[in-house]
Order: C-alpha cells, then sequence, then structure tokens
C-alpha cells in the first residue's frame, strides 16, 4: 500500500500555503508510525488510555498547552499563535468499532473483536501532524488553534462530553471556525469534499415490541398473532416516509432486526422490532419521531394487539455553515490543487457527533478520500466493513487540509 501520493504539490499554491505539501510529505512516517501504532491496539467508547498516551506522546516537545477529560479519556491541545485573534478548532476522533478486523494487513489489529474500521486511526494521526506543522508556523498564526482529540464518536456522544467539560472555550475566546476530517474508502485517493448545509444524517433508534396472544400455529384463530402485525408495520414504516415527509426534506426509517418465536408451529406471545430514523432536517426528524408511536398503535390495533414503542435519540442532523462549508474545499483547492477538491452534491444518511459542534459553532464537516490504489471505487470495501482499507498516503492531505485551514483562518 502506498504511502505517498504522487503530484501532490499545486504548481501555484497561494503565498499562505507555499511549503505545506512538502512539509506534510516530510512528516509522512510519523503520520504512518502513528496511524498503525493506534490500529494495532484500538479502543472502543469513552475510555481510551492507551491511545490518549499515544497521542500524548506523539506532540511532546511541541509548544502545546494540552489537558486531558474527567469523564472520558479526550485531549485538548491549545497552539497560541504569535499574535492575539480568534480561535479555530480542528477535530480528530479516537475511537474503535466492535469488528473483527479481517485485512490480512501486517499491522492489524491485535484486540479481538476491535477494529479501526471507520479510519479514526487516520484522523487521530492526521491531527498530530496539522499540530506539529502549524507549531512550526507560529509566527504566521494570529489567534489560537484548538486540537479536539475525541473519543467515543461511535454512538457514544463524546463530542457532547467535551464541549460539556468546556472544549470550545480552551483557546480562550470564541470559536470561530472549525474542521472536522473524515476518511473515506470509496472516494478517490486524496480528494476533499465537502458542502453548505446538512452533510450527514440524524440518527434516533426505535425498539416496538408487539405483543399478542400466543398459540397453536395450526389454530391460529384461537390466538392473536403479533407476527401479522410486526410484518405489517415495516411496510407502514415505508408508507410514512413516502406519503407523510416531503421528498425536498427525506427520511428514512430501516428495520433492521425482526425477532419472534421458537419453533414453526407456535404463535408467540410477543414480536420484536428494532430499526433507526435518519433525517436531514430537524422538522423532519422531530415530524417522524412524533408520528411513529400512533402509527405502531394503530396497526397493531388493526391486528387485535398491543405495542409498546421505546425511542432512544441519537444525533443531530450534521450541517455545515454555509459559508464554511463551501470554503473548505476552496481552501483544499488553494493549498492542493484544484483537482483534488470537489464540491459534494448530497449529504450522506450516516451521521456524526460533530454535529453538537456544529450546533454552536460555524464549521464544516469534509471528507477525504483514500480509496486503494488500483482498487475501483465501485467495489471498495467501504468504511465500517472489516475488510476496509485505506491509502495511507491520503493522510499527507488531510495533514495539509487541517493546517491550511487554521492557517486561512488566523491569517
Amino acid at each position: 500500500m502506498s504511502t505517498t501520493l504522487s503530484n501532490a504539490q499545486p504548481t501555484t499554491p497561494e503565498p499562505r500555503f507555499t511549503g505545506l505539501a512538502e512539509a506534510a510529505r516530510a512528516l509522512q512516517p510519523r503520520t504512518v508510525a502513528l496511524r498503525r501504532q493506534i490500529h494495532r491496539h484500538p479502543e472502543q467508547g469513552l475510555e481510551l488510555p492507551a491511545t490518549q498516551a499515544a497521542i500524548e506522546h506523539a506532540l511532546n516537545g511541541l509548544p502545546l498547552e494540552i489537558t486531558t477529560g474527567t469523564s472520558t479519556s479526550s485531549l485538548t491541545a491549545v497552539l497560541r499563535g504569535a499574535r492575539p485573534g480568534p480561535t479555530v478548532l480542528l477535530r480528530g476522533d479516537m475511537d474503535a468499532l466492535p469488528l473483527q478486523e479481517e485485512t490480512g494487513l501486517e499491522y492489524s489489529s491485535e484486540v479481538d473483536g476491535t477494529m479501526h474500521a471507520c479510519g479514526h486511526d487516520t484522523h487521530v494521526a492526521m491531527l498530530a501532524s496539522a499540530a506539529r506543522l502549524l507549531s512550526s508556523r507560529r509566527d504566521a498564526l494570529n489567534g489560537q488553534v484548538v486540537f479536539m482529540f475525541q473519543p467515543g464518536e461511535e454512538g457514544h456522544h463524546g463530542a457532547r462530553f467535551m464541549i460539556e467539560e468546556g472544549v470550545l472555550d480552551a483557546g480562550g475566546t470564541p470559536v470561530e471556525k472549525a474542521l472536522a476530517l473524515h476518511i473515506s474508502s470509496t472516494l478517490q485517493s486524496g480528494v476533499v469534499v465537502s458542502r453548505p448545509g446538512p452533510i450527514m444524517a440524524s440518527a434516533d433508534t426505535f425498539t416496538v415490541r408487539v405483543t399478542g396472544r400466543g398459540g397453536h400455529g395450526g389454530m391460529p384463530h384461537d390466538a392473536i398473532d403479533p407476527v401479522q402485525a410486526a410484518a405489517a408495520l415495516v411496510p407502514a414504516f415505508n408508507a410514512l416516509v413516502a406519503r407523510r415527509v416531503s421528498v425536498h426534506r427525506p427520511a428514512v426509517v430501516t428495520v433492521g432486526r425482526i425477532l419472534a418465536g421458537t419453533t414453526s408451529n407456535i404463535i408467540p406471545e410477543s414480536a420484536l422490532l428494532e430499526g433507526t430514523v435518519r433525517t436531514l432536517s430537524e422538522e423532519t426528524r422531530t415530524f417522524v419521531l412524533r408520528e411513529l408511536p400512533e402509527l405502531v398503535a394503530h396497526v397493531a390495533a388493526a391486528h387485535g394487539c398491543t405495542a409498546k414503542v421505546e425511542i432512544v435519540p441519537g444525533y443531530p442532523v450534521t450541517v455545515n455553515d454555509d459559508v464554511v462549508g463551501p470554503h473548505v474545499v476552496d481552501v483544499a483547492a488553494s493549498a492542493l490543487g484544484a483537482r483534488w477538491a470537489v464540491p459534494m452534491e448530497d449529504p450522506l444518511m450516516g451521521a456524526e457527533d460533530w454535529s453538537y459542534v456544529l450546533q454552536k459553532v460555524p464549521g464544516a464537516m469534509a471528507f477525504l478520500g483514500a480509496c486503494p490504489r488500483g482498487v475501483d471505487l465501485a467495489h471498495a470495501e467501504a468504511n465500517h466493513s472489516s475488510r476496509v482499507l485505506f491509502d495511507e498516503a491520503a493522510m499527507e492531505h488531510g495533514v495539509v487540509v487541517y493546517s491550511a485551514f487554521a492557517l486561512d483562518a488566523l491569517r
């Protein structure tokens, strides 16, 4: 797997970005080494002591003010520029997924059932190298850079914990711009994409338990079959989206699990459904979550059953600032060359707890392509696959974009 990008340097970078590509390339051995160290020793959730220690070691000796979290194993590092000014925040999430790695890499996970399948190991490595690069350019900074190393992105609301502990105030002045990069194995390696407005969906989960009356499978008239009601709910959810939600404010309701019964000739007492609701606006989210329990109750009643619905709120919609979102693409084009920066047409229906930060400060999420060389984009293993591969060479561009974003904001 390659570790450097060919032709990555733009022919005429803007003066304030001169030398960034070369500096990121010089740091690439450090970036790769930290990524592989974390990849070998992945940790899940909010407590990631080994990852935190690896980050502290990587930042050792830099002119940074480092604090660690109390409610989680987060790490915040502040770089103060040569002159006072506003604060810019850069984030890298740290946690892995509950997955058994099947990549065959020589640096595969050494922890059973845990894998960096979403590329957060690359985020940490890129952000640490950006901290080193920007530390060497303190004289060009009018203000502060906050480096937010965040645990618990994969469903554990880590960003919310860090906000509660004051990460947005760490620089001493309000955060004026914020950026999180997310690597993607299904985008061309080295390409940076972003957009204004919604870029990722909200994500809420629901559980429905339908209760009827058990009985003999050969005499269903003597029972009340909850399986029939559960089966009817799946197309009813589709109809709710198709007929009650505007096509201009999309929603997705997916039932991912149905559980009922013990054997073929017994009508069970109850049936369980579990699923997720994804939307691209808070208005649509509120509507669907309000209507779903009522729909369940009526469908269950039509089959003679009762039903109980439990909804667990997840991440809000990730909404890029209308100015910062497209500006990230402009910065990437100026620092890397126009062919490496592409406006993103459509949002993704995945979710991100970066949404909590973007609710409070102007900022953006941007995606960094890292499809392995020689692999067709259409056939690349996606993020969250046990066989996903990321082209490490793309991390050079991630370091450049993090650094250029800060230099641009604090020039």
